[in-house]
């Protein structure tokens, strides 16, 4: 793979975006459900099992494409008794649900209470299964008040906020290394306190869960995803003020964010080249990648962009541009990072 680097101008690298990532059999069956196919999804689902995590994002994936076509409604309809069919109809409302919310569409209450109905029919039809409280988690979100009692719950560590540890307790009980239900609550710390407060939050919550997360977790990622968007909105205010900071990336290559990010390259990314790719997060890889950059650490940074080959990620990189809702910027910084870590780890040899 390096010799390939080397022979090949990095500028001329065109990332590759799909939201199956390393996983091709859910690439196939992710292609099935846009064209309104829905026997792949439900071989691959029967395939997977148990196999709690990756039911998890496989599920979590199939959700967001399903949502704009009406691939789960006719598997449903074809066969009422499925279990997995009830799950992925809850992934299904808790997207579109999430969707109607961000864009302020008329109904968007009553498409959250169907797929709250949804996520608790779910749940009580596969007790088992973590995948219906990861998705009230991602409901949890919508309630930017917090007025559901549920979601104001005291937290497990005393120094964090109160917020849907309850339900983050339900998927623990059934699987002990959510990654999504973790970031669900970064995401809900994030979005439903204000302003400081907020980033104070998810940075401390990310911390928090990257204190204790195992050796080969992906949990070890997370903080550097509570620091990335603190990064982000500390650049927005800077832009809204109308200067720019140049101070501001110099935080990565300082503690914590410089030691949390190499704790995630030697803890976790170490074990990522022994485990199947289909296990692999795109996400984890990208927000690594750029907290390394980022840090000066462009050797090490140069690693995790080889083991991301040839798929990229717009996250965090767009928070390096001034155009947010233009990804051709985001997707410059990214080969552009890419390029000067691979070049400073070729010369180091």
């Amino acid at each position: 793979m390096k010799g390939e680097h080397a022979m090949t101008d990095p500028y001329e690298f065109r990332p590759v975006y799909h939201p199956a990532g390393f996983d091709d059999p859910l690439r196939v069956a992710v292609e099935e459900v846009r064209a309104g196919r829905w026997v792949a999804m439900r071989d691959l689902l029967a395939r997977t099992g148990a196999d709690w995590a990756l039911r998890t994002s496989r599920t979590q994936v199939l959700g967001v494409v399903a949502a704009g076509t009406t691939t789960v409604e006719a598997w449903s309809e074809e066969e009422r008794n499925s279990l997995d069919a009830r799950v992925m109809w809850a992934r299904v409302l808790v997207q579109r649900a999430r969707r109607a919310h961000r864009r302020r569409y008329y109904g968007a209450q009553d498409l959250e209470v169907l797929a709250r109905h949804a996520c608790l029919v779910a749940a009580e039809a596969v007790p088992a299964d973590p995948v219906p409280w990861v998705c009230l988690l991602a409901l949890a979100r919508l309630d930017e008040h917090q007025q559901r009692a549920e979601h104001r719950v005291q937290p497990w560590e005393y120094m964090l906020p109160p917020g849907p540890w309850g339900l983050l307790r339900r998927v623990w009980d059934r699987d002990q290394q959510p990654r999504e239900a973790f970031h669900r609550v970064f995401e809900f710390l994030n979005g439903c306190t204000a302003g400081a407060a907020a980033s104070a939050s998810a940075v401390d919550f990310g911390r928090w869960v990257g204190s204790w997360a195992p050796f080969g977790s992906a949990l070890l990622a997370l903080p550097l995803y509570a620091y990335a968007e603190s990064y982000g909105q500390q650049l927005e205010e800077a832009r809204r003020k109308g200067r720019e900071d140049p101070l501001l990336r110099r935080q990565w290559a300082e503690d914590p964010a410089r030691g949390d990010a190499l704790k995630a390259f030697h803890q976790w990314f170490a074990v990522v080249a022994h485990i199947e790719p289909l296990r692999r997060s795109v996400a984890d890889l990208s927000h690594l990648a750029f907290a390394l950059w980022a840090a000066h650490r462009y050797v090490e940074a140069a690693a995790v962009f080889e083991a991301l080959g040839p798929h990229g990620a717009l996250q965090p990189w767009v928070h390096l541009t001034d155009g947010p809702h233009r990804p051709g910027l985001a997707e410059g910084a990214f080969v552009r990072a890419r390029s000067q870590c691979l070049s400073a780890a070729r010369t180091s040899h």
